[in-house]
Protein backbone atom coordinates (compact mmCIF):
# COMPACT_ATOMS: atom_id res chain seq x y z
CA UNK A 1 0.00 0.00 0.00
CA UNK A 2 2.80 2.43 0.79
CA UNK A 3 4.10 1.90 -3.09
CA UNK A 4 0.36 2.96 -3.94
CA UNK A 5 0.55 5.85 -1.53
CA UNK A 6 3.38 7.23 -3.03
CA UNK A 7 2.24 7.17 -6.76
CA UNK A 8 -1.38 8.84 -5.31
CA UNK A 9 1.51 11.91 -3.71
CA UNK A 10 2.97 11.98 -7.20
CA UNK A 11 -0.58 12.19 -9.01
CA UNK A 12 -1.60 14.51 -6.96
CA UNK A 13 1.46 16.66 -7.32
CA UNK A 14 0.72 16.57 -11.20
CA UNK A 15 -2.96 17.63 -10.60
CA UNK A 16 -2.33 20.74 -8.55
CA UNK A 17 0.69 21.64 -10.59
CA UNK A 18 -1.54 21.49 -13.67
CA UNK A 19 -4.54 22.73 -12.45
CA UNK A 20 -3.02 25.96 -11.16
CA UNK A 21 -1.43 26.51 -14.27
CA UNK A 22 -4.29 25.86 -16.41
CA UNK A 23 -6.90 28.23 -14.23
CA UNK A 24 -5.20 31.22 -15.70
CA UNK A 25 -6.67 30.66 -18.52
CA UNK A 26 -9.96 31.15 -17.82
CA UNK A 27 -8.49 35.34 -16.87
CA UNK A 28 -6.91 35.11 -20.67
CA UNK A 29 -10.61 33.91 -21.98
CA UNK A 30 -12.16 36.79 -20.09
CA UNK A 31 -9.68 38.69 -21.82
CA UNK A 32 -10.22 37.34 -25.39
CA UNK A 33 -14.40 38.11 -24.09
CA UNK A 34 -13.36 41.84 -23.47
CA UNK A 35 -11.80 42.31 -26.39
CA UNK A 36 -13.91 40.67 -29.70
CA UNK A 37 -16.66 42.34 -27.48
CA UNK A 38 -15.15 45.70 -27.75
CA UNK A 39 -13.96 45.57 -30.88
CA UNK A 40 -17.38 44.52 -32.05
CA UNK A 41 -19.25 47.50 -30.66
CA UNK A 42 -16.48 49.72 -31.28
CA UNK A 43 -15.52 48.88 -34.60
CA UNK A 44 -18.53 46.52 -36.09
CA UNK A 45 -16.24 43.81 -36.54
CA UNK A 46 -16.30 40.66 -35.69
CA UNK A 47 -14.34 37.22 -35.69
CA UNK A 48 -15.36 33.66 -35.06
CA UNK A 49 -11.91 32.45 -34.21
CA UNK A 50 -11.92 34.45 -31.53
CA UNK A 51 -15.31 33.59 -30.12
CA UNK A 52 -14.75 30.20 -30.59
CA UNK A 53 -11.35 30.82 -28.83
CA UNK A 54 -12.42 31.54 -26.16
CA UNK A 55 -14.85 28.50 -25.65
CA UNK A 56 -11.97 26.26 -26.50
CA UNK A 57 -9.89 28.00 -23.50
CA UNK A 58 -13.13 27.32 -21.03
CA UNK A 59 -12.91 23.79 -21.97
CA UNK A 60 -9.39 23.41 -21.21
CA UNK A 61 -10.40 24.67 -17.96
CA UNK A 62 -13.84 22.91 -17.11
CA UNK A 63 -12.23 19.64 -18.74
CA UNK A 64 -8.08 19.77 -17.83
CA UNK A 65 -8.93 21.58 -13.57
CA UNK A 66 -11.75 19.23 -13.10
CA UNK A 67 -9.44 16.43 -11.39
CA UNK A 68 -7.88 19.25 -9.59
CA UNK A 69 -11.73 19.71 -8.01
CA UNK A 70 -11.44 16.23 -7.48
CA UNK A 71 -8.27 16.34 -5.31
CA UNK A 72 -9.33 19.47 -3.53
CA UNK A 73 -12.69 17.92 -2.69
CA UNK A 74 -14.80 20.21 -4.16
CA UNK A 75 -16.78 18.59 -6.48
CA UNK A 76 -20.60 18.24 -6.43
CA UNK A 77 -22.17 16.69 -3.86
CA UNK A 78 -25.19 16.84 -1.67
CA UNK A 79 -23.57 18.37 1.56
CA UNK A 80 -26.21 18.36 3.94
CA UNK A 81 -26.89 14.76 3.68
CA UNK A 82 -23.24 14.02 2.94
CA UNK A 83 -22.73 15.48 6.61
CA UNK A 84 -25.11 13.66 8.34
CA UNK A 85 -24.16 10.47 7.97
CA UNK A 86 -21.14 8.70 9.44
CA UNK A 87 -17.52 9.25 8.32
CA UNK A 88 -17.29 5.36 7.68
CA UNK A 89 -20.39 5.47 5.57
CA UNK A 90 -19.46 8.96 3.82
CA UNK A 91 -16.25 6.72 3.05
CA UNK A 92 -17.49 3.70 1.87
CA UNK A 93 -19.56 6.09 -0.58
CA UNK A 94 -16.57 7.51 -1.72
CA UNK A 95 -15.27 4.95 -2.79
CA UNK A 96 -18.33 2.73 -4.64
CA UNK A 97 -19.08 6.16 -6.09
CA UNK A 98 -15.55 6.46 -7.52
CA UNK A 99 -15.30 2.66 -8.51
CA UNK A 100 -19.11 2.41 -9.69
CA UNK A 101 -19.85 6.07 -11.26
CA UNK A 102 -16.38 7.98 -12.15
CA UNK A 103 -14.36 5.25 -13.44
CA UNK A 104 -16.64 3.90 -16.03
CA UNK A 105 -17.70 7.10 -16.81
CA UNK A 106 -14.04 8.52 -17.27
CA UNK A 107 -13.31 4.84 -19.47
CA UNK A 108 -16.56 5.29 -21.56
CA UNK A 109 -15.41 8.81 -22.35
CA UNK A 110 -11.89 7.78 -23.39
CA UNK A 111 -12.96 4.83 -25.15
CA UNK A 112 -16.02 6.57 -27.27
CA UNK A 113 -14.02 9.98 -27.64
CA UNK A 114 -11.05 8.38 -29.32
CA UNK A 115 -12.63 7.58 -32.91
CA UNK A 116 -14.79 10.93 -32.31
CA UNK A 117 -11.18 12.99 -31.88
CA UNK A 118 -9.09 10.85 -34.95
CA UNK A 119 -12.28 10.89 -37.57
CA UNK A 120 -11.90 14.89 -36.83
CA UNK A 121 -8.12 14.67 -37.48
CA UNK A 122 -8.55 12.38 -40.32
CA UNK A 123 -10.84 15.09 -42.36
CA UNK A 124 -9.10 17.90 -40.32
CA UNK A 125 -12.19 19.34 -39.21
CA UNK A 126 -12.52 22.78 -39.50
CA UNK A 127 -15.44 25.26 -37.95
CA UNK A 128 -18.83 25.41 -39.23
CA UNK A 129 -18.48 28.92 -38.90
CA UNK A 130 -16.62 31.29 -41.52
CA UNK A 131 -13.07 31.86 -39.90
CA UNK A 132 -13.70 29.38 -37.05
CA UNK A 133 -10.85 27.61 -35.44
CA UNK A 134 -10.10 23.84 -36.34
CA UNK A 135 -12.49 21.19 -34.32
CA UNK A 136 -9.74 18.28 -33.54
CA UNK A 137 -7.84 20.39 -31.24
CA UNK A 138 -11.14 21.27 -28.77
CA UNK A 139 -11.80 17.41 -29.50
CA UNK A 140 -8.56 15.77 -27.82
CA UNK A 141 -9.72 17.80 -24.72
CA UNK A 142 -11.98 15.19 -24.08
CA UNK A 143 -10.08 12.29 -24.14
CA UNK A 144 -6.96 14.22 -22.25
CA UNK A 145 -9.50 15.54 -19.32
CA UNK A 146 -11.24 12.44 -18.94
CA UNK A 147 -7.28 10.31 -18.70
CA UNK A 148 -6.37 12.86 -15.91
CA UNK A 149 -9.64 12.59 -14.23
CA UNK A 150 -9.73 9.20 -14.32
CA UNK A 151 -5.85 9.18 -12.88
CA UNK A 152 -6.49 11.13 -10.04
CA UNK A 153 -9.71 9.14 -9.28
CA UNK A 154 -7.60 6.38 -9.07
CA UNK A 155 -5.66 8.30 -6.60
CA UNK A 156 -8.21 9.72 -4.72
CA UNK A 157 -9.38 6.11 -4.18
CA UNK A 158 -5.84 4.95 -3.01
CA UNK A 159 -6.30 7.75 -0.66
CA UNK A 160 -9.72 6.59 0.34
CA UNK A 161 -9.03 3.28 1.16
CA UNK A 162 -5.60 3.84 3.58
CA UNK A 163 -7.89 6.44 4.90
CA UNK A 164 -10.13 3.90 5.81
CA UNK A 165 -7.59 0.89 7.01
CA UNK A 166 -5.98 3.99 9.31
CA UNK A 167 -2.87 4.40 7.26
CA UNK A 168 -2.85 7.79 6.59
CA UNK A 169 -5.27 10.42 8.29
CA UNK A 170 -8.43 11.87 5.89
CA UNK A 171 -6.55 14.73 3.87
CA UNK A 172 -10.36 16.60 3.93
CA UNK A 173 -10.93 16.10 7.76
CA UNK A 174 -10.41 19.77 8.79
CA UNK A 175 -11.98 21.01 5.03
CA UNK A 176 -14.70 23.06 5.55
CA UNK A 177 -17.24 22.82 2.81
CA UNK A 178 -18.48 25.76 1.04
CA UNK A 179 -21.78 25.27 2.35
CA UNK A 180 -20.64 25.33 5.78
CA UNK A 181 -18.35 28.55 5.31
CA UNK A 182 -21.35 30.33 3.96
CA UNK A 183 -23.51 29.06 7.09
CA UNK A 184 -20.71 30.33 9.27
CA UNK A 185 -20.55 33.73 7.48
CA UNK A 186 -24.44 34.35 7.46
CA UNK A 187 -24.41 33.58 11.10
CA UNK A 188 -21.64 36.24 12.12
CA UNK A 189 -23.33 38.66 9.94
CA UNK A 190 -26.80 38.02 12.02
CA UNK A 191 -24.67 38.16 15.09
CA UNK A 192 -23.02 41.53 14.18
CA UNK A 193 -26.54 43.06 13.88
Amino acid sequence: MQSLLKLSRGIDAFTRWTGKRLAWLILLAVIVSAVNAIVRKVFDSSSNSWLELQWVLFSIVFLLCSPWTLLDNEHIRIDIVNQMLPKRVRDSIDVVGHVAFLMPLCVIMIITGGPFFMRSVEINEQSGNAGGLPQWPAKSLIIIGFTLLLVQGISELIKRIAVMRGLIPDPHASQVSALEAEVEHLVGSIEKN
